[in-house]
C-alpha cells in the first residue's frame, strides 16, 4: 500500500512538473516569432463561435430557473421586485463565469485533448518535430490565446442572456413590470462585482485550455489512450474551474472589497 502511495505521489509531481514546463514554454513562444496567426484565428472560431450556442443556452435557462426559485422565496417576504438584483449579482459575480467555464471545459477541453491525443498516438506531432516545427508554438499557443481571450467574451454573453431569461420569468410568472426589473438589475451591480466577473474568465479560460493541451500532449496507448485522455481532461478541467474560481474570488475580495 505504501508503495502505491509513493508511486501516485511521484506521478502527480511529474504531471505538475510537465504542466508547468508546458505552460512556461507556451508563455515564451507567445513573445517570440514565429507566430501562427492563421491557427490562432481558427482556434478563435473553434473555441469562441463553436461554444456560443451551448453557453447561451446554459446562461438563459440558468437565469430563468434562478428567477423562478428566488422569486418564489422573495415573494413570501413581499420582495418580489428584488429578483432582478439577486439575478444580476449572481450571474455577474459567480454563475456566469463558472457555468461558462464548465460548458467550455466539457466541449473545448475534451476536444483539445482528443485532437492532440490523436496526433500523439499517430506520430503526427513527432512528424512536426522532424520537419523543424515546434509543436507547442504550432498547436498549444493558438489554443491558449483563444481560450484566454474568448472565454471572457462568452462569459459576458452568458451573464447578459441570463438576465434576459430572468426578465422573461419575472415578467410572465410574477407580473413584475419590466422597468422595475431592470432598475433592480442595475441597483444590484457594483463596480467590484463587474470587475470580478470580467477578471475571473481570463484565469478560467487559461486553466481549461492549458489542461486540455497538457493531457493531450501526454497521451499514450493508442485509441484507448485517447479515450482516457479525453475523460481525464474533462474531469481535471472541471474540477480546476471550481478550484481556480475559489482562489481568484478569495484574492479579489481582499483586493477589491
Amino acid at each position: 500500500m505504501t508503495g502505491r502511495v509513493q508511486d501516485w505521489v511521484k506521478d502527480a509531481i511529474l504531471e505538475v512538473q510537465e504542466y508547468v514546463h508546458l505552460v512556461t514554454k507556451a508563455g515564451r513562444s507567445v513573445l517570440t516569432p514565429p507566430i501562427y496567426y492563421r491557427d490562432i484565428i481558427e482556434q478563435f472560431d473553434a473555441i469562441g463561435i463553436g461554444s456560443l450556442t451551448v453557453v447561451l443556452l446554459a446562461g438563459l435557462f440558468t437565469g430563468m430557473v434562478l428567477a423562478l426559485n428566488s422569486g418564489l422565496t422573495l415573494d413570501q417576504f413581499g420582495a418580489r421586485s428584488m429578483v432582478g438584483r439577486l439575478i444580476s449579482a449572481s450571474m455577474v459575480k459567480e454563475l456566469g463565469p463558472v457555468l461558462t467555464g464548465l460548458m467550455v471545459a466539457g466541449r473545448v477541453g475534451s476536444g483539445i485533448a482528443a485532437e492532440l491525443g490523436s496526433m500523439m498516438v499517430t506520430d503526427q506531432i513527432a512528424a512536426l518535430r522532424a520537419l523543424g516545427t515546434d509543436p507547442v508554438r504550432k498547436l498549444v499557443v493558438p489554443r491558449v490565446l483563444a481560450g484566454v481571450l474568448m472565454v471572457p467574451l462568452l462569459t459576458v454573453l452568458a451573464g447578459g442572456i441570463g438576465m434576459v431569461g430572468g426578465w422573461i420569468v419575472t415578467v410572465l410568472q410574477f407580473h413584475v413590470a419590466s422597468s422595475i426589473y431592470w432598475s433592480s438589475v442595475v441597483q444590484g451591480l457594483y463596480v467590484q462585482d463587474v470587475w470580478m466577473g470580467l477578471i475571473k474568465p481570463f484565469f478560467l479560460g487559461f486553466t481549461i485550455v492549458s489542461i486540455g493541451c497538457h493531457v493531450g500532449m501526454r497521451t499514450t496507448g493508442g485509441t484507448q489512450g485517447v479515450g482516457k485522455s479525453t475523460k481525464l481532461a474533462v474531469v481535471a478541467s472541471s474540477v480546476a474551474v471550481i478550484a481556480v474560481d475559489f482562489m481568484v474570488t478569495k484574492v479579489m475580495i481582499v483586493l477589491l472589497y
